[in-house]
């Protein structure tokens, strides 16, 4: 019972400021994109990984995959940024699945706009 409690907690979110010094730090956490390929391709956070849409089976595979290599207790950051943060379809999906696969350590980009909005429009490190 305690296990799905925790899958079914309100992730923990982290604002772009803190995420971009901790990109700047020693040891930055994995950050995975987890929204539809095609805003990906356009923009995205430097040095992220398309992981797969979290509302989708396949996106999810995709998300699994893009994890077997990382402990367990590595720090994950997750974002999609594809439309306001209370209508995405992808987020709560990946961060179920992460903490359903054992991963302690994952955190939300809070983007409460859009990734645009709350990443590019304010220049901070995208490719």
């Amino acid at each position: 019972m305690a296990a799905v409690a925790a899958v079914a907690a309100d992730p923990p979110l982290i604002e772009p400021k803190d995420l971009v010094t901790q990109l700047a730090g020693a040891k930055p956490p994995t950050v995975l994109y987890v929204g539809p390929n095609v805003l990906y391709r356009s923009r995205h956070i430097r040095g992220s990984i398309f992981a797969g849409p979290g509302n989708r089976p396949d996106g999810l595979e995709l998300l699994k995959t893009a994890v077997t290599r990382l402990p367990r207790n590595s720090a994950i950051v997750i974002y999609c940024g594809c439309c306001p943060w209370d209508h995405c379809p992808n987020v709560k999906p990946a961060f179920d699945e992460l903490k359903k696969m054992g991963y302690g350590q994952v955190k939300v980009l809070y983007l409460p706009i859009s990734f645009k909005t709350d990443w590019i429009d304010h220049s901070y490190p995208s490719e």
